[in-house]
């Protein structure tokens, strides 16, 4: 499992990459709201420009580069579905 913490003029970012590089986790900040998160890498490759295969910096960088519209979109399910975590996956993102 990779940790990274990311500063941004954003607030913090800390993120997790699954054991098998599978999916990153999150916490996503909305509202005075703390959302645990977790997008796969699917959703990164397909949504996000991450190519296949690619390094955990990469998927870390991807995360950081569409933090914003992620997270509107975790709050966005979080509003509809509230839940202790929110999974976004490529049909997510396809609107």
């Amino acid at each position: 499992m990779t940790f990274c913490q990311i500063m941004t003029s954003k607030p913090e970012i800390n993120a997790n990459i699954s054991a098998d590089s599978a999916s990153v986790s999150f916490i996503a900040l909305s509202r005075n709201n703390a959302i645990q998160c977790i997008i796969t890498r699917k959703a990164l490759e397909q949504c996000f420009w991450v190519p296949a295969g690619a390094s955990d910096a990469r998927l870390l960088k991807a995360l950081l580069d569409g933090y914003e519209r992620i997270s509107a979109r975790a709050h966005r399910k979080f509003l509809a579905h509230p839940a202790s975590s929110i999974r976004l996956d490529v049909i997510d993102f396809a609107s």
